[in-house]
């Protein structure tokens, strides 16, 4: 193996370790939070947690050097996305090492980047720190980013804090300050049930959310077509997506029910506020009348699911300086995806993405991180070590 592929015994033994956890969202990560707390722990640091509602989900928060002043933080999400009807080539968690990748769920988004900063725990505690390490594991990423504001909750109410952040997901080790920002949204379409056969005496509520998911169809167009624009993205507009749609019962009776859920990923300066409140005027002003007409109870209930706001961080942040220096990179860039840098950045802490392996394999059956990228986020995790201690 070439030297650039050289990933530590610690590394590999993390990252099977982490993987080995089958932390999808729907389900606990309480196991793998705690065996990162015993882990810390067995190195006399102390870790604390911050619940959801259910207590079968954590954070963890824990500070590698000295406690009383702020530092690096390092953040990462636990979860990862179902393998359900995903054609995988090996066990999704078992790692698998296929020529120069390591297989698994949650090996690039985003356990691979978590098992570098673990394994490199105790080397940081072993050196003389003048800025602490800070480590960020969340929940519910995946979902709507759902898990770091409790986080950032208990943060706030420290004397210390972290300066800057660090979110390791996957970017091929590049220096990334921007990301669009997320809102989620179900629609339900309660509609009049009837025979078929005397469909206009009912009101449909699959043809009236077809309206309304026409609209965003519409909406979707005039950003692309219109803009704003911002060519620091891959997709440079804001975009308009309706994913799922649910209704009926049998082909004979018009349907009193229907939902879909749609959502805005939107770039930082463009409001996903304003283009809900758009679609939910063209249901009430157009749609709405006509159904209501034929029964008033009829109509359209709307729920915000998710939202995380976008990242915009200014290229002279010293965070951004720090990392440019950390991966010899003289550029930075920008990636559609979210994460959970916008909240970050919104409660005062800036916050740059940086991690090995690439968002295309994030999701997919057979997800992989190369060997070359892991070992490129030890050398960035090497040089950090050097940037924040004196011996």
């Amino acid at each position: 193996m070439s030297e650039s592929l050289n990933v530590s015994a610690e590394v590999r033994a993390m990252i099977e370790r982490l993987i080995a956890f089958d932390t999808t969202s729907r389900n606990s990560n309480l196991e793998l939070i705690h065996y990162v707390r015993d882990y810390l722990k067995d190195l006399g640091v102390d870790s604390h947690l911050t619940f959801d509602d259910d207590k079968q989900k954590a954070n963890l928060y824990a500070t590698l050097g000295p406690t009383d002043r702020g530092g690096i933080a390092l953040s990462g999400h636990t979860d990862v996305v179902p393998v359900d009807g995903q054609d995988w080539s090996s066990d999704p968690w078992t790692v698998a090492q296929r020529e120069a990748r390591l297989y698994g769920r949650g090996a690039c988004d985003m356990k691979g980047f978590i098992a570098v900063a673990l394994a490199y725990a105790p080397k940081f505690l072993n050196r003389n720190l003048e800025t602490p390490i800070h480590l960020c594991l969340s929940y519910d990423e995946e979902t709507g980013c759902a898990g770091v504001p409790r986080m950032l909750e208990y943060l706030a109410a420290q004397p210390v804090r972290p300066l800057a952040c660090i979110v390791g997901e996957p970017t091929g080790m590049k220096v990334i300050v921007g990301h669009k920002g997320k809102l989620s949204c179900r629609c339900r379409v309660r509609g009049l049930e009837c025979h078929s056969a005397l469909a206009p005496q009912g009101v449909n509520a699959i043809q009236e959310a077809a309206r309304a998911i026409a609209k965003l169809a519409e909406m979707a167009a005039r950003k692309a077509a219109e803009g704003p624009f911002d060519e620091d993205y891959d997709v440079p507009h804001s975009t308009v997506h309706c994913g799922l749609v649910r209704g009926g019962t049998a082909l004979n009776i018009v349907p009193a029910e229907c939902s879909f859920e749609f959502e805005f990923r939107c770039l930082p300066d463009d409001d996903p506020q304003a283009l809900l409140a758009e679609v939910k005027a063209y249901a009430r002003d157009r749609l709405e009348p006509a159904m209501q007409a034929i029964a008033p109870e009829t109509g359209f209930t709307w729920e915000e699911s998710s939202s995380f706001p976008g990242l915009d961080l200014s290229p002279d942040e010293d965070v951004v300086a720090l990392v440019k220096a950390l991966t010899g990179a003289n550029t930075t860039g920008k990636v559609a995806f979210g994460t959970e840098a916008g909240l970050f950045l919104n409660s005062g802490i800036p916050a740059v993405i940086c991690g090995p392996g690439s968002i295309e394999q994030a999701h997919k059956p057979d997800e992989f991180v190369s060997l070359e990228q892991l070992a490129l986020c030890e050398r960035f995790m090497a040089r950090l070590l050097d940037r924040v201690s004196t011996a």
